[in-house]
C-alpha cells in the first residue's frame, strides 16, 4: 500500500472515530452496548470460522500431488538450465573483455 492510501485510510478512520464520539447516547445504551458488542463479536467469529473452513476445504479439494511433483520437477530442471546458461554467458563475457592473450 502506498503512503497516500494509508493517509486516506487514517483520515477516514479519524473522521469516523470523531463522529462516533460525537453521537453519545443516553446511559441505557451504554448498558446494552457490551451485550451488542459480544453478539457482534460472536457473529464475526462465526463468519470467520465458516470462511476459514470453506477455504481449507477448497484447498484440500484442489491439491493434487502429481501437479505438485511436476511443479517441483520443472523448477529443479529450470534452475539447472538457468545455472548452466548463466555460466556460459559469464565465460563468454570474460573472454570478450579479456581478449586474446
Amino acid at each position: 500500500m502506498g503512503t497516500r492510501h494509508l493517509l486516506a485510510l487514517f483520515l477516514v478512520l479519524l473522521v469516523l472515530g470523531s463522529g462516533v464520539q460525537g453521537t453519545h447516547g443516553p446511559e441505557e445504551d451504554e448498558a446494552a452496548s457490551p451485550a451488542l458488542l459480544a453478539q457482534m463479536q460472536e457473529s464475526l467469529y462465526g463468519y470467520w470460522d465458516t470462511a476459514k473452513a470453506a477455504a481449507q476445504g477448497l484447498y484440500k479439494k484442489t491439491y493434487l500431488t502429481t501437479v505438485d511433483e511436476k511443479i517441483r520437477d520443472m523448477y529443479s530442471k529450470g534452475t539447472a538450465a538457468v545455472t548452466i546458461y548463466a555460466g556460459i554467458l559469464t565465460d563468454q563475457l570474460f573472454s570478450m573483455l579479456k581478449g586474446d592473450q
